[in-house]
């Protein structure tokens, strides 16, 4: 199988670069894949494809204000760090620009030397092991000096930047965020959950890599990047009890159906209690263990994404279903509209 198989062509003008001003207000476009039908709707009647019994999985990780600009105390050369992740204590692994001159030893001052950055370790493809200094607590003054990582496509600046968390955002962790949760309103999820289904949330803290093209021909090659996932005890019997009773796990985007699928294949089907790092890559020919249905938005053309919803609904149909949303001007990617698959 080829990443040219998983192409379409995308008009640039349907990337969307900022969020409706209501998040549920977003379009929804239905996939039935044993019938092969699309139906256009919109996303707040999602609640009309989810039964009592049911269970709906969101992943509850928060984006991290995680880019910083600053300098170097000597030379006032400017400096721009990515946090990746936290390895430990208070080092991190970061992206840097310009890495060439960023040499162990060499320090970089963000916010009037609120926060220092010293570079302990120098890794390939510009990334450093740097060990912050700082007064108080550092998630407080990351989130004075840092900005929103957002995707390399969305070239607009975005005036509210709670509008790129989701309604449930949590645990801090993540360098992007966790889209297909992003149409949830405070006031859908409780007509949701009134409706009797179970609201149930795991954490997967994304990773950059989510936005890495495939590099390789031949899918067979391709490395997936890895993200760290925590999956509690409750979630693990709630999603048993709703298997046992013929309801439904219902996934919210790609991140979540990674994780369950991860802990599916561990445990042969079964749901448990689990942490840990998952580079699972799904891809046509995959059998999904636990995942029955789900919402996600539209992906970029050749991307580990869109082969994970051809993995589920069958490639020429899912490709059927993007070149309507082209035809039918549905806004793609971070900030664009969402698909349900069922």
């Amino acid at each position: 199988m080829n990443t040219k198989d998983f192409d379409f062509d995308l008009p640039e003008e349907l990337i969307a670069q900022t969020p409706l001003e209501v998040r549920d207000a977003s379009r929804l476009l239905i996939l039935d894949r044993e019938k092969k039908t699309l139906t256009d709707s919109h996303f707040d009647h999602i609640l009309d494809q989810l039964h009592p019994g049911d269970a709906l999985v969101m992943n509850n990780t928060r984006v991290l204000p995680a880019r910083l600009y600053g300098q170097k105390p000597d030379t006032h050369g400017h400096v721009e760090l990515l946090l990746l992740k936290n390895t430990q204590g208070d080092q991190w692994e970061v992206l840097a620009k310009p890495a060439k001159r960023l040499r162990v030893g060499a320090k970089v001052e963000f916010g009037d030397g609120r926060l220092l950055a010293t570079v302990v370790e120098e890794l390939e493809h510009g990334g450093r092991i740097v060990e912050f200094s700082y007064n108080g607590i550092f998630l407080e003054v990351l989130e004075s000096l840092g900005e929103m990582p957002l995707p390399p496509y969305i070239h607009e600046k975005l005036e509210d930047r709670e509008r790129y968390q989701t309604v449930y955002a949590k645990e801090n962790g993540s360098a992007a965020a966790p889209t297909a949760g992003l149409h949830f309103t405070e006031d859908l999820l409780q007509k949701i959950e009134d409706k009797g289904v179970h609201l149930v949330y795991l954490t997967l803290h994304v990773g950059l890599g989510t936005f890495r093209p495939v590099s390789v021909d031949n899918l067979d090659e391709h490395e997936m990047h890895s993200e760290y996932y925590q999956f509690s005890q409750e979630a693990a019997d709630t999603l048993n009890q709703v298997k046992a009773k013929g309801g439904r796990v219902v996934a919210v985007g790609t991140t979540s159906i990674r994780t369950l699928e991860t802990i599916g294949n561990k445990f042969d089907g079964q749901l448990k209690a689990d942490a840990g790092w998952t580079n699972i890559f799904i891809k046509p020919g995959y059998e999904f263990k636990v995942v029955d249905a789900f919402s996600t938005n539209f992906h970029l053309p050749k991307s580990t994404l869109v082969m994970l919803v051809a993995a589920f609904a069958g490639r020429d149909f899912v490709l059927e279903a993007y070149r309507h949303a082209v035809e039918d001007r549905y806004r793609f990617f971070s900030f664009g509209d969402a698909m349900f698959l069922s």
